[in-house]
């Protein structure tokens, strides 16, 4: 079960890029909208209720969904190919929000599509399938590890995320980016080399490595993903309307949801389904609310990562997306009582001081951002 931010780091463009945007295209992004011009209607108390909801959403889906995930294999559960759908698997959701938009909107991204028909098509496969394998070895990753050690390792999407985006979309490394790619990285470095005793590989140190690597080799996957999304949406399709945007992550899902039924069907797992649902410890209702619960989570914590993009900012929403990766450990920790072994003592605040690196790269970003509104006004 990932991180849930989907949306946020593939939205974002450098700096200077956004700029540019706010000076060169203002026409087009008042037609690209729409959603919030109709946000604007609200009054100052309803506007702050659906914030204060989409960051629920949003920080809790990760969470949830890493939780679920961990007391699916805690109670019985062994699939890797039904923890790899569940990830996906919950996408129709995401018809809900994709219906209420506006019809200017809806039109637009379809005589987009028409147009660049053969290009989409090769962008959800190619990217759909990227994501299956991603979930994949999220899932064997959650499978050898704690939730706490696990959810450390996921941390290190932002430090790839930072390298990716430099070599893919051109985005300047600064000393704070610099310093939260070393500073993740080393968090990583110990995490995998503790003696977690608590781990579900018990004294397997091989199955701790496995988990460890799978984890961090997901986690590099992800991120370059999000680079290659951004890219598309910067240079090949050229438009990043909030109906493309959700079409992206309903096709990939369904793709990488077809990429975890074929892997289920011939690993032979699926023999095993109804066994594992008979010997699941809580019971057969609490082992489907469980794989039920983690794919709705993890479409519900999407829709969260797009409001608030709508409602506030990207800029915001990726913050609350990062604060996410903090309080899924801490979750963790709490909920399955996770030893706190010292090396996880050192590694926590190490980690979390490369959030902050990156959380204040991105306000400095803001300000860049806000100051060319500012010189567009004048």
């Amino acid at each position: 079960m990932k991180d849930v931010n989907f949306y946020v780091l593939f939205l974002l463009v450098t700096d200077e890029e956004e700029a540019m945007l706010l000076l060169k295209e203002e026409d087009e992004g008042r037609r690209r909208t729409s959603v919030p011009t109709q946000l604007m209607k609200l009054n100052r108390s309803q506007w702050w209720i659906l914030v204060f909801i989409s960051i629920f959403f949003l920080i809790s889906a990760q969470a949830i969904s890493v939780l679920l995930g961990r007391f699916y294999y805690n109670e019985g559960g062994n699939s890797k190919w039904i923890s790899t759908l569940v990830q996906t698997g919950g996408f129709p959701i995401l018809y809900l929000p994709l219906s209420l938009l506006p019809a200017s909107q809806s039109s637009s991204s379809s005589s987009s599509s028409s147009s660049s028909f053969k290009t989409l098509v090769w962008i959800y496969l190619s990217l759909g399938f990227a994501i299956g394998l991603d979930n994949f070895l999220y899932s064997v990753g959650l499978l050898y590890l704690s939730a706490s050690t696990y959810s450390i390792l996921c941390a290190s999407q932002l430090a790839f995320n930072g390298v990716f985006s430099y070599y893919i979309n051109s985005q300047k490394i600064t000393c704070l980016i610099f310093f939260s790619v070393l500073f993740l990285s080393i968090s990583a470095v110990l995490v995998s080399l503790d003696d977690d005793s608590n781990s579900p590989s018990g004294d397997s140190k091989w199955s701790y490595l496995i988990g460890c690597f799978c984890a961090v080799f997901a986690s590099l996957i992800y991120s370059l993903q999000l680079s290659l999304m951004q890219f598309s949406f910067e240079k090949v399709l050229k438009s990043e309307t909030l109906s493309m945007v959700l079409e992206m992550q309903i096709y990939t899902s369904l793709v990488a949801s077809c990429v975890a039924v074929i892997g289920l069907f011939a690993s032979g797992e699926w023999m095993l389904l109804s066994v594992e649902m008979e010997e699941f410890q809580e019971g057969q209702v609490i082992y489907v609310l469980t794989l039920v619960g983690a794919a709705v989570s993890c479409q519900l914590g999407c829709v969260g990562a797009v409001a608030l993009i709508f409602l506030v900012s990207s800029l915001f929403s990726n913050l609350i997306s990062t604060l996410s990766l903090i309080v899924t450990p801490l979750a963790a920790i709490a909920v399955f009582h996770d030893k706190l072994t010292e090396v996880k003592m050192v590694a926590m605040p190490i980690a979390f001081t490369g959030f902050t690196f990156y959380i204040y790269q991105n306000y400095l970003d803001d300000l860049k951002v806000q100051r060319a509104r500012e010189a567009q006004a004048e």
